[in-house]
């Protein structure tokens, strides 16, 4: 190889180079705008999310206060449930759907806590998996950073050995 093709043949080389690197520096900018986005309006929709959840709450709260008060209006105001009466006979029965009633909501609360604390062990769980996967990323990223050094420099003296052979 001439000195002039050896020349051209490292210019080209730093051309690609060059061009690589502001690919790879574009490429890194931009993602990272992407995800600083992101980022950015997260607590936004954490805080609408919230904010749903509340409405929903206070509504169904609402409606159920609502509702009962009018069913129990209409049964005061109703001629012939006031001469409703209930026998002694009755009184053990709707005692044990009273008791029903009572335990099936405490099992439908207790339910709820653990279904709540299963949730969030899997939301800690899920996040201690992203960590993870972040150090297994940089992990990688310094192994393929090493073998792509100890790979050019290991072509690097081939290449002089066969330069050197061919002069």
């Amino acid at each position: 190889m001439s000195s002039s093709e050896s020349k051209i043949s490292k210019d080209i080389t730093k051309i690609a180079k060059d061009v690589n690197v502001t690919l790879f520096d574009v490429a890194n900018e931009n993602f990272t705008k992407v995800v600083n986005q992101a980022a950015k309006v997260q607590p936004e929709y954490a805080q609408a999310i919230s904010n749903l959840q509340q409405e929903y709450i206070d509504a169904s709260r609402n409606s159920i206060q609502t509702t009962t008060s009018v069913q129990k209006q209409f049964a005061n105001n109703n001629g012939n449930f006031n001469n409703f009466v209930v026998t002694d006979t009755a009184t053990p029965y709707i005692q044990g759907l009273i008791k029903q009633s009572n335990d099936s909501t405490n099992n439908i609360i207790r339910m709820a806590d653990i279904n709540h604390q299963l949730t969030l062990n899997v939301l800690n769980a899920l996040r201690e998996n992203v960590k993870n996967y972040s150090r297994t990323v940089e992990a990688s990223a310094e192994f393929n950073s090493n073998l792509v050094k100890a790979w050019t420099s290991s072509y690097s003296s081939i290449q002089q050995q066969f330069t050197t052979r061919g002069q």
